[in-house]
């Protein structure tokens, strides 16, 4: 990053204007001009208000249709009710004080007929669309321009809007924007794009592009430098990713093939005594994983299916092989309750072939070591031994895999269960346990946003699940209003009638403890109004809180017991902070029927298998994510009996929440749901930035909408990387590299 670029903003823009921009993650100059604007107003163009979604923060440019002030009803303090229109449709604002006097002010600004950008957070009053306390600005009114030719030009212009803040709206961003870019000139910003690639596609340079985007004076402007920089991101993620392969090719590691026909063989033992037939993408999958295994260089695959498309079998076939070949396989899964279940499904899989050396077990037997952080001391001291001598051909564990004393005598094969709980870190305190690289097979149930996203990006070569096993009978999921006490009747109704039945239930809850603090409970804001009050919904009426609060485990649990419906029936209780006996003493009651109905948190989302689950019902289902909630569903419907989902919800129609759990109810294509997903919350973390705790790297770049530009970028920046490893004739792509994608990041890229 050059100087000019690598400026703090406190001393290009002063502290005072650099304050609220450091709540958005913004310290640099650089840091600025990569805040691109999300959409351009019109002024002569007022936005849809008819496409506001609840909940979301928006900037909107509107026209004042009426502004009121009065005084309240049933309390003291003054309201200032406003109405802004798009023509067809309108939008409340509103504004609360003490006394009326504060409010005369912006009542006289907000004229009618008058234009202006309203900013904040789109909410629900008596079945009317509303702001409360947005931040504003009148065009026209409030514009600094120093004489009527200028306000007429920069009323004419497109007007960015920025992702913003309560702190700091977007027209606050747009003058330090331009602060800090009009004295730039093109040394001080460095190109990360090659000429050769700049010149064959016909693109500007990049400060062109930041003018073109932060200060067009047209729509053909903005489009042209928006089209510039978004290209020019995929490009820097492409050659990141592409020294990444070329890295990885270069490593060393041990060729694990398959036996030849004939020759004694555990994976053909398992295969021969399968009790069932693999399903197609089964053996396809099989066969991608065996021919990896087989080269001198370490495999990096995903492999990403259905819940129950049989992931499991498909790992354990690639472990075996490792096994033949005369190596050990690792799985690292994310909870003690995963760890043990996983350990317990490959031994009821192997059968006799789990029980190498002992006396029963089969010629060409290996076992299946268990190592969490709770196991006895003996027990830790055989799993250990197993491990470090090589008996045990498997390993089974959690974190405890990671400690210095766990030794492996030839680790080949490290599967990692549900990728995305895991750091960067400890998946490398894994590999190094191992002799050279060890393979690697990453297994997810649902192709979360980042999977989905690093999947186009392609660093890691790819294998889809889509077909479910023969006998599996499927998965009815339905929303339910938890407002409704006749649905909610229904609901416990429903859970009775699949325990007498001979099957159990899950009840899940977000929550531990009923007097644990909502991590998501909405927070107030404060301005140059007062504080928003509690009755924010109803000004009119008591104070109210406008959300009930998250239910829990414990206090469901009673319930439950009490509950007429479910009388006579053990209900059994789950959740992170017990002791992991008792963990493994109620999930082996669950599994027995001796509990009948389980009320848990989320540990049951990934991986539990009780086949005689067949009902389940997630409380406060609107305040989880879309990927979570496929994967609690997942849970039941995995025998021969159909699964029943019930999602207890209080999200207002038209609400992102909303649209999750009608999107769960409608369909259960995973790959689907990874896509609603996406486009819901964006590319987030797309770059590891949920574990790193920053922003995404991405700014312009939608991975499913731009897989044309990502494909031309790839193949363009792969051309640039095998003439030039390690860019040395390309330096501002390699600081771009440096500066865009910290360590944390490209790290994460590696994904081992």
């Amino acid at each position: 990053m050059s100087d000019r670029l690598a400026e703090p903003l406190t001393r290009a823009v002063g502290t005072r204007s650099a304050g609220p921009l450091a709540k958005l993650g913004l310290e640099t100059v650089g840091d600025l001009l990569r805040h691109y604007p999300r959409r351009y107003g019109d002024p002569g163009r007022l936005t849809d208000l008819g496409g506001l979604a609840l909940g979301e923060h928006v900037t909107i440019v509107a026209q004042v249709r009426s502004a009121t002030v009065r005084r309240m009803r049933n309390r003291a303090g003054a309201i200032l009710e406003a109405v802004v229109t798009d023509g067809p449709q309108q939008l409340s604002l509103t504004f609360f004080a003490k006394s009326p006097n504060v409010l005369r002010y912006h009542e006289q600004r907000l004229a009618p007929g008058r234009h202006g950008l309203f900013t904040g957070v789109v909410g629900l009053y008596r079945g009317t669309r509303q702001l409360t306390h947005p931040d504003y600005k009148i065009i026209g009114v409030d514009d600094d321009a120093e004489d009527a030719e200028s306000a007429v030009l920069e009323a004419s212009r497109p007007i960015p809007i920025y992702p913003a803040s309560a702190s700091i709206p977007s027209w606050k961003i747009q003058p330090a924007v331009r602060t800090v870019l009009d004295p730039l000139r093109e040394e001080d910003v460095p190109d990360p794009l090659p000429d050769a690639e700049r010149e064959r596609h016909g693109l500007g340079t990049r400060l062109e592009a930041l003018r073109d985007v932060h200060e067009p004076y047209d729509e053909k402007q903005w489009r042209r430098g928006r089209d510039r920089l978004r290209y020019e991101e995929a490009f820097v993620l492409q050659a990141a990713l592409a020294q990444r392969r070329a890295r990885a090719a270069a490593e060393p590691a041990t060729a694990r093939p398959l036996r030849g026909p004939g020759e004694p063989s555990i994976l053909a033992d398992f295969d021969d005594a399968l009790p069932f037939t693999l399903t197609t993408g089964q053996r396809e999958v099989g066969e991608e994983i065996a021919a990896d295994l087989a080269l001198p260089r370490p495999m990096q695959r995903l492999l990403q299916g259905e819940v129950g498309s049989g992931k499991t079998v498909v790992a354990l076939r690639a472990m075996l092989q490792v096994i033949d070949a005369g190596g050990q396989a690792a799985l690292l899964a994310p909870t003690e309750v995963l760890a043990a279940q996983h350990a317990r499904t490959l031994r009821a899989l192997l059968g006799p072939l789990a029980e190498g050396g002992f006396l029963g077990g089969a010629e060409h037997g290996t076992r299946v070591a268990l190592l969490t952080g709770s196991l006895g001391a003996a027990a830790r001291k055989e799993a250990l031994l197993d491990a470090a001598s090589g008996a045990a051909g498997i390993v089974v564990g959690t974190h405890a895999l990671l400690s210095e004393n766990v030794q492996f005598a030839d680790l080949g094969l490290v599967v990692v269960d549900e990728q995305h709980r895991f750091g960067v870190e400890q998946r490398d305190a894994l590999r190094a346990k191992a002799r050279t690289s060890p393979h690697l097979l990453v297994m997810t149930a649902t192709p979360i946003p980042r999977t989905v996203a690093m999947t186009v990006f392609g660093d890691l070569e790819t294998s889809s699940l889509t077909e479910i096993p023969a006998g599996r009978a499927g998965i009815t999921t339905h929303v339910v209003p938890a407002g409704n006490e006749a649905w909610m009747e229904r609901t416990w109704a429903r859970v009775r009638e699949e325990v007498d039945a001979g099957h159990r239930a899950y009840v899940v809850c977000a929550r531990i403890h009923p007097d644990e603090p909502d991590a998501d409970a909405p927070s107030k804001r404060t301005d140059d109004f007062d504080e928003v009050p509690d009755f924010l919904l109803d000004p009119d009426a008591p104070d109210a809180s406008d959300r009930a609060p998250l239910r829990a485990v414990l206090e469901v649990a009673e319930e439950l017991r009490a509950h007429p419906r479910l009388a006579g029936l053990e209900v059994g209780v789950l959740h992170g902070q017990m002791p992991p006996a008792d963990k493994d003493a109620v999930m082996a009651d669950f599994a027995s029927g001796a509990v009948q109905v389980l009320v848990s948190t989320t540990v049951v989302e990934v991986g539990v298998d009780v086949p005689e689950a067949t009902a389940m019902v997630v409380l406060d289902a609107d305040r989880f994510g879309i990927s979570q909630l496929h994967q609690l569903r997942g849970r039941v419907g995995r025998g021969s009996a159909a699964g029943l989902c019930l999602l207890v919800s209080t999200a207002q129609p038209g609400t992102p929440a909303a649209t999750r759990v009608e999107t769960l109810a409608r369909t259960t294509d995973g790959f689907e749901l990874a896509t609603v997903d996406l486009e819901l919350r964006s590319e987030g973390d797309v770059l590891g930035a949920a574990q790193s705790g920053r922003a995404s790297s991405l700014r312009l770049l939608r991975v499913v909408k731009d897989a044309d530009v990502i494909a031309t970028a790839r193949a363009d920046a792969a051309a640039v990387v095998a003439e030039d490893p390690d860019l040395t004739g390309h330096p501002a792509l390699a600081d771009a590299i440096r500066d865009q994608l910290d360590p944390e990041r490209e790290e994460f890229l590696e994904r081992a």
